[in-house]
């Protein structure tokens, strides 16, 4: 992920949202939907990526608001 994309994760059993390059989540707590939904907004402010991760760790979903560098031909 490049630096300050948005990352929504599991942590020890808490949900938590990060911007990339940085120490520390940005928001703790709550649900994976209610985690979900700050990071969205928290990607969309910022027009950058935001992946969902699973309780695993694996990816679930990655979502782009805007500047993306490879956008599709159509």
């Amino acid at each position: 992920m490049a630096k300050g994309d948005i990352s929504t994760y599991n942590e020890g059993g808490v949900w938590k949202s990060k911007v990339e390059g940085s120490s520390r989540a940005a928001h703790a707590g709550g649900t994976k939907a209610q985690q979900q939904a700050i990071g969205r907004d928290m990607a969309k402010s910022r027009k950058v990526e935001h992946t969902i991760r699973n309780v695993d760790g694996t990816i679930s979903e990655k979502n782009s608001y805007g500047h993306d560098p490879h956008p599709p031909k159509g």
